[in-house]
């Protein structure tokens, strides 16, 4: 019978790679009996307490293996709602196995200071990404961010950057990847039920717009230069930016109308079901390689090209968002909660053990808490949503710029196209530059 090898503390503490990257939580059993590890749940930071922050905070709870250790926003409002909504839903749950000392701050660059720190989650408006991004792999925390990844091709490329120099576990919070039936039908077009890809149409609203609001007062609590942050260019305060906890609960904050701070549609739907498309087309590293503006000047017909022939259609349609692959043998449309297929019955085809699947995760925020156990890439990468959010960002430049342009995904650059070209980054205050 062969010997099996033990390991002892020592040897796991001289020998783990975990160690190289900074990472400390320890197995029990490598620790053996009578020990208790340093921390059987994962320490996270939360860097934007505005309305998203709702929602993530409540699905990592549930997940049972994470506590908030510190949360920070330029809202002081909307940090207090942060750490109450954390009280609250550990008192309900009579949880004695969790703390609640949520630390708060005003500035993110000091929650990343805070060794007990795993994790961050990231949930600013776009333009505050990859700052804040750049800035938390540097300083060693594993990255949860929100979709659209990047507001422009060059920062979401600096995210890539850092996360892999500083060896990070960087999920994008595409969370659609982790449903059943976006799942299901890029494993149906995957394994050529559809046969050979023609078209793909991606059905979301267009570009954002040009700057048309009224200057208002700043709100008590709010840090409002802050808030603006990696901008070169200042902007008054108005409440659909930013608004108060109260307003806030009637609407989403506006900002990613704008280009100031967002991409639109484009980016804010766009990295959703362009997600898709990408997937299901297994272009999770690459692009397509032209873009075509439709010659009228509206907001809608762009087409994308791909290297095989394939087209991406961007259409702004009344009714759900979705991704409709169109094959020779059939089509697969999918949208939330609905998969439908021509033949019809080809949705409730089981694909078999022997043939082609993509990453498993049925919980987007489980997985990127696996993935920081194990170190290796959850189901959203960071390159696969600087990826995405770079096939929503090359979109609105040649909605901006209305001519053809040729993409060069390799390296990243319009090819022949100074000006299309210098709007793949745009400035950036000196002690926020990435």
């Amino acid at each position: 019978m062969k010997k099996i090898k033990t390991i002892t503390r020592r040897d796991f503490l001289k020998n783990s790679s975990l160690l190289a990257t900074g990472f400390f939580i320890i197995p029990r059993y490598v620790l053996g009996r009578g020990f208790t590890a340093p921390s059987d749940r994962i320490n996270l930071g939360f860097i934007g307490c505005g309305k998203q922050s709702n929602g993530l905070q409540n699905y990592f709870l549930k997940t049972d293996q994470v506590q908030f250790v510190a949360a920070a926003d330029v809202y002081q409002a909307k940090t207090e709602r942060f750490i109450a909504n954390l009280t609250k839903y550990l008192s309900a749950k009579n949880n004695t196995t969790t703390t609640n000392s949520c630390k708060p701050f005003h500035d993110f660059r000091e929650l990343l200071q805070l060794k007990e720190v795993d994790a961050v989650v990231i949930a600013t408006p776009d333009h505050w990404h990859a700052a804040a991004a750049v800035r938390a792999c540097n300083a060693g925390k594993d990255v949860y961010c929100e979709k659209p990844l990047s507001l422009t091709v060059a920062e979401g490329r600096a995210m890539v950057h850092a996360a892999r120099k500083n060896n990070r576990v960087f999920q994008t919070g595409s969370m659609q990847r982790s449903w059943p039936e976006f799942r299901h039908a890029v494993e149906l077009v995957r394994n050529g039920y559809i046969g050979e890809i023609k078209q793909v149409k991606v059905n979301i609203d267009g570009p954002p717009k040009e700057w048309d609001l009224q200057g208002e007062p700043v709100p008590e609590g709010l840090d409002w230069n802050f808030w603006l942050g990696p901008n070169t260019i200042e902007r008054p305060y108005n409440s659909i930016l930013a608004p108060s906890i109260s307003f806030e609960s009637t609407l989403w904050p506006q900002w990613r109308a704008y280009k100031e701070f967002g991409g639109g549609g484009m980016t804010d739907w766009g990295a959703h079901m362009f997600d898709i498309a990408q997937w299901g087309l297994d272009m999770d590293n690459s692009g397509p390689v032209k873009v075509t503006p439709p010659a009228d000047g509206k907001k809608e017909g762009l087409i994308y090209e791909y290297a095989n022939g394939i087209q991406m259609i961007h259409q702004n349609e009344k009714g759900n968002a979705f991704c409709e692959f169109i094959g020779t043998k059939g089509i697969v449309h999918v949208e939330r909660g609905t998969l439908k297929t021509s033949p019809e019955n080809l949705k409730d085809h089981v694909i078999a053990d022997t043939e082609k699947h993509v990453y498993f995760s049925d919980n987007h925020y489980a997985d990127f808490l696996n993935a920081i156990r194990t170190r290796k890439n959850p189901i959203c990468d960071v390159e696969v949503g600087h990826r995405t959010a770079s096939v929503c960002n090359i979109g609105n430049i040649a909605y901006n710029i209305r001519r053809p342009l040729e993409w060069d995904p390799v390296n990243e650059q319009f090819k022949k196209d100074k000006e299309a070209n210098s709007l793949l980054h745009r400035p950036m205050k000196k002690e926020w530059k990435v």
